[in-house]
């Protein structure tokens, strides 16, 4: 195996597993959303607020790829592509699980203030853990990015 397909599937990865993350954590934002306008339709600014939370995830996995694109020459060297590899598995599959569980959190922060409570502020709080690990990923991923040979165009 060539060594930038290992790259590759390494950066298809990261990708694809934080933009899923973030696309289903959205989603199950969304449908807390739908179901909360019935009760509350006043808080849609509120409820727009929680449901875009998941999304920052995905983001990461695009700064993620941005900052291992330089790597990928068809020169690059074997220890540098399993690099890439395993920085793709360690933010893709970070930022996946987090956006799914931060969805989660707000969803249920969503059905809370649909039902009027005031816990806007807590779910913005609770929300912070699970991205938490999604930040300390991408640093992983620039840390990992700073040991990598510089590529030979």
């Amino acid at each position: 195996m060539e060594p930038i397909l290992l790259a590759y599937i390494g950066i298809a990865l990261l990708t694809t597993l934080a933009f899923l993350g973030s696309s289903y954590g959205v989603t199950v934002c969304g449908n807390a959303v739908v179901g909360a306008m019935k009760k509350n339709p006043g808080a849609l600014g509120t409820y727009i607020a929680l449901s875009a939370l998941p999304s920052s995830n995905g983001l990461y996995g695009f700064v993620g790829y941005f900052i291992l694109k330089p790597y990928l020459v068809d020169s690059i060297p074997l220890l540098t592509a399993i690099a890439i590899l395993g920085a793709g598995l360690i933010l893709g599959i970070t930022c996946f699980y987090a956006a799914i569980r931060q969805g989660e959190v707000c969803a249920n922060g969503i059905v809370g203030v649909g039902a009027g409570h005031n816990v806007f502020g807590a779910t913005m709080v609770m929300a912070v853990f699970p991205e938490l690990y999604a930040i300390l990923s991408l640093l992983v991923t620039i840390l990992i990015s700073g040991t990598l040979a510089t590529p030979i165009l």
